[in-house]
């Protein structure tokens, strides 16, 4: 007994090539109207089918098959061919039921390296288990790539979706789109992921709307209903969802991350983990920077290490008060491939720190200036103390002045 797809599968080969015999290729070539890229596994894994080396025999009622003679090297031959079905006009749309084809799996990538939260990430995604993560953390510490990396190492299907303001249920779960003139249902990227058994990354999640609610049941493993298409998706196994966010889904405070949004309580309440990602430490840093200046061809240790230096002490004062602003462990980076390009050090440090306003910018290009002469991040450190204390006596000598005057 066939159901309805694949029933739709044997009366399209059928009336494509007018017969019930086919070979891997003509089946190959009929299901890509399907949108498949593959053969029918239903059809050839299945012996009763099998009728010669890449011959299979495509299930038809007796009725619509009859005789004819058809031509061939060794003469004339008699072979079952199968009347051409009626062609009836369909209100309803068709099925796609991929729009992804062949490994999604991601590469290793040679300049990762290990480190915080990333033992555990991939642990959860090697035990196959459907165990929704929420990963939080600022900009640029390696949140996305440490779940790129894992389901690398662990061989694991990856489908990443950026979420945005704008992020709703067709872009989700899918919807209908327009294919060679014809309306036809396309899934989205969170049915691919539940019917491959894969992990599904939902990127910068704290920038959605309410209209993410339609993961409700999916965050709790149990499948979801398609009512577009009348259909229940139970997911694979293997199946996972992972979010990675800038803020614990409660907004942005300090304006840092302006477009996130508080989510519902209820919806975050169904991931049972969160993982707080902070930048990796110095010695991760350094090798990270390495890595990237050995994948250009080129080795300057020493300037990475200058670099992971200037960076953790403008940290430090960011996590302090002192400044606005940060720089990330993707910003060294950035600097890194700059330098690669124009061998030149601190040009790369200036293209790579003009995003800053002026004032910022010239604050940790003079700092780095004290990192390259050779002062330490604690000298660095007492320097900028003694200025504080500096600036705090010039405050109250200020005040005290005024007093007098009054």
């Amino acid at each position: 007994m066939l159901n309805t797809k694949q029933q739709e599968f044997v009366d399209y080969a059928v009336s494509k090539y007018n017969t019930n015999e086919l070979t891997v290729s003509e089946l190959k070539e009929a299901n890509k109207h399907f949108g498949c890229k593959y053969a029918p596994q239903w059809l050839i894994k299945n012996a009763d089918y099998k009728i010669g080396k890449s011959l299979f025999k495509l299930p038809v009622e007796a009725s619509d098959v009859s005789t004819v003679k058809t031509e061939s090297k060794s003469g004339t031959a008699e072979k079952l061919m199968t009347k051409a079905p009626e062609v009836e006009t369909k209100s309803e749309a068709a099925y796609i039921v991929s729009s992804l084809t062949g490994n999604i799996v991601p590469k290793k990538d040679p300049v990762f390296v290990s480190f915080g939260n990333y033992p555990d990430v991939k642990s959860i995604i090697k035990s196959n288990m459907f165990y929704p993560i929420f990963i939080t953390g600022l900009s640029g510490n390696g949140k996305t790539m440490g779940v790129t990396q894992a389901c690398a190492e662990n061989k694991r299907e990856l489908i990443r979706v950026n979420i945005t303001i704008e992020t709703d249920e067709d872009d989700l779960l899918g919807g209908y789109r327009l294919k060679d003139g014809q309306t036809v249902w396309q899934n989205g990227p969170v049915i691919e992921a539940m019917e491959r058994g894969a992990v599904l990354l939902l990127d910068e999640i704290d920038l959605a709307s309410n209209k993410i609610m339609c993961l409700q049941p999916i965050l709790e493993g149990s499948g979801v209903f398609v009512k577009k298409i009348n259909r229940f998706v139970k997911p694979a196994d293997g199946f996972n969802v992972v979010a990675t966010a800038n803020t614990k889904g409660q907004g942005s405070d300090d304006g840092k991350f302006i477009g996130t949004n508080v989510l519902n309580e209820a919806f975050l309440e169904r991931f049972p983990i969160t993982f707080e990602q902070k930048y990796p430490s110095v010695s991760v840093e350094e090798k990270i920077l390495v890595n990237t200046l050995k994948k250009s061809g080129l080795a300057d240790k020493d300037f990475c290490k200058k670099l992971v230096t200037w960076a953790d002490v403008i940290r430090k004062t960011y996590f302090d008060g002192g400044v606005d602003e940060i720089i990330s462990t993707r910003r060294l980076v950035h600097i890194i491939q700059a330098f690669s390009i124009f061998r030149k050090k601190i040009k790369a440090i200036e293209v790579c720190t003009n995003r800053f306003d002026d004032d910022t910018k010239n604050s940790f290009m003079e700092l780095y200036s004290k990192v390259d002469g050779g002062a330490s991040a604690e000298e660095i450190a007492e320097q900028q103390r003694q200025s504080d204390i500096s600036s705090q006596v010039d405050d109250n000598d200020s005040e005290s002045d005024d007093q007098d005057v009054i």
